[in-house]
C-alpha cells in the first residue's frame, strides 16, 4: 500500500466511525472538511472503498443516511458502514505512534482525529513531530551556513522562509505539548494551528493538501 493511499484509508476509517455516509458526502467531507486532496476525485475514492469492504472494514448497504438530505441517481442508495472489525481496525491505526506519524501528510491527518485519540498517544505524536522538524531545522540551517554565499538574494529569501515556516510549527507544538502536559483538553478549532501555517512543508488546516490523483470526477458519480 502506498503512503498517500493509507492516509486517505485512515481519513475514510475516521469519517465513517462518526457515521455512516454516502460517497458523495464522504468525498465532500474530504476536500472540505478535512482538505485531504486538492480537486478530490471519486476515481481515488471508490477503489479506496471497495477494498475496504473486500478487507471487511465497510459494508454497503441500500438508504439514505438519517437526517441527511435524500440524493438521487445512480448510485444514490448506497451507504457506507463501519464494521466492528472496521472499528478495531481504526482504532488500532490511532494507536500507532511510528515515525510515519511525524511525516508531514500523515501528521497533518492524525492530527485531524486527535479529538478520537488518547492522551498518551497524541503526546507521543506531538514529540515525535517537533523532534522532527528541530532535525530538518538543524539540517536546513547547516546548509543554508554552507551555501549563503552562491545563493543569490531572492533564493536566500526562499530559504529563510522556509526555516521560519518550520520554526513556527516547533512552537505550535511547543505549546500543543505544553496544554496536553496541563491536561487542557482542545475543542474546535486551535489557535496558531496548521491551518494559520504556511504550507510550504506541506502541513495544512485538516489533513494534508497535496497535488496528484486530481481530475474530473468519473461521469455520472456526481451523488453517492
Amino acid at each position: 500500500m502506498s503512503r498517500r493511499s493509507g492516509i486517505l484509508e485512515f481519513a475514510v476509517l475516521g469519517l465513517l466511525r462518526e457515521s455512516p455516509m454516502h460517497g458523495y458526502e464522504l468525498r465532500k467531507r474530504l476536500n472540505t472538511s478535512l482538505g485531504v486532496f486538492r480537486a478530490f476525485s471519486y476515481g481515488t475514492l471508490y477503489p479506496c472503498l471497495k477494498t475496504l469492504v473486500a478487507n471487511g472494514w465497510l459494508i454497503e448497504e441500500q438508504g439514505n443516511v438519517p437526517d441527511a438530505a435524500p440524493l438521487t441517481g445512480r448510485r444514490a442508495k448506497i451507504v457506507y458502514r463501519l464494521t466492528a472489525e472496521g472499528k478495531e481496525h481504526f482504532e488500532e491505526l490511532l494507536s500507532q505512534t511510528g515515525p510515519d506519524a511525524y511525516e508531514d501528510e500523515h501528521f497533518a491527518a492524525r492530527f485531524a482525529f486527535f479529538g478520537q485519540t488518547s492522551r498518551d498517544v497524541r503526546m507521543r505524536v506531538l514529540e515525535g513531530r517537533r523532534s522532527r522538524l528541530e532535525e530538518r531545522l538543524e539540517k536546513m540551517s547547516a546548509s543554508l551556513a554552507r551555501t549563503r554565499e552562491r545563493l543569490d538574494d531572492y533564493t536566500l529569501e526562499l530559504q529563510r522562509h522556509g526555516m521560519e515556516s518550520v520554526e513556527r510549527e516547533v512552537r505550535w507544538l511547543n505549546e500543543l505539548i505544553e496544554s496536553e502536559r496541563a491536561g487542557r483538553d482542545r475543542r474546535g478549532s486551535v489557535p496558531g494551528g496548521p491551518a494559520q501555517q504556511d504550507t510550504t512543508h506541506g502541513t495544512t488546516g485538516g489533513l494534508p493538501r497535496s497535488g496528484g490523483d486530481s481530475g474530473p470526477d468519473t461521469p455520472g458519480d456526481t451523488a453517492t
